[in-house]
């Protein structure tokens, strides 16, 4: 299994609200978000790593060089300024081609037992072409909603809710290179946005499963820190 982490966002929000750390460098359970990220995906003997990072995250950049030679496994970071999060997975695209990868972007906050079954299923099932993860629990600002059919296929994302809706993206992607052929047409024809990317998916025919999280909590502002985590600390209990 290979695994991509999206962090070279600017975190512009969470600054302007008197944060004065870098989202990445956020601590959660006692330590900095993306280093619980790859605590997380270390625990399930990941082939590679690749991290995008943007060029001012000195200090991220610092942490992550601090660790990286005790994980045991290679880990690609990227510095580099993009314009969204998209252009940030067109960076890290390459590692799809090796095989089945997690992608998630940095602030999207689970709890370790919903990651174990997720990442479980999603390294058993080789018949689908993508499982995502999607939760119940809306807290953001602009949510994507996810559309299923009976059996759980997704069929459609939208901007506003449908009575096909039971959850929202959860900002974690479980993906296989057939996904990324699509992402490779998506960046020829201009696609700028991940929800644009996804709905090429369903668009394209590809078979993606939603998974079921009971909680995800993005962190895009100041206050979602101690929702965050509040979340982990009753997920512990």
């Amino acid at each position: 299994m290979h695994y991509a982490i999206v962090a070279a966002g600017e975190g512009s929000r969470m600054v302007h609200e008197g944060v004065s750390l870098p989202k990445p460098l956020v601590e959660l359970e006692g330590k900095p978000m993306i280093g619980r990220l790859i605590d997380l995906f270390a625990s399930y003997e990941p082939e590679s790593l690749t991290i995008i990072i943007n060029n001012s995250m000195n200090d991220v950049r610092q942490y992550l060089e601090s660790i990286v030679s005790s994980l045991g496994f290679p880990v690609e970071i990227i510095l580099k300024d993009t314009s969204g999060s998209m252009e940030s997975v067109y960076e890290v695209s390459h590692a799809f081609d090796r095989g089945k990868t997690v992608l998630s972007t940095v602030d999207s906050v689970f709890s370790r037992a919903a990651w174990d079954k997720f990442i479980r299923s999603f390294a058993a099932n080789d018949a689908d072409d993508g499982l995502f993860p999607g939760t119940d629990f809306i807290d953001d600002e602009k949510p994507l909603y996810v559309d299923t059919d009976a059996d759980g296929y997704i069929t459609a994302f939208r901007d506003e809710p449908s009575a096909n809706d039971f959850y929202i993206s959860g900002g974690i992607y479980g993906i296989t290179p057939r996904c990324n052929d699509i992402l490779a047409s998506c960046r020829r024809l201009g696609v700028h946005s991940l929800r644009g990317y996804q709905r090429t998916l369903v668009a394209e025919g590809l078979r993606l499963k939603s998974y079921p999280f009971s909680k995800i909590v993005d962190v895009d502002h100041a206050g979602d820190i101690d929702t965050a985590r509040a979340f982990l600390a009753e997920s512990q209990q």
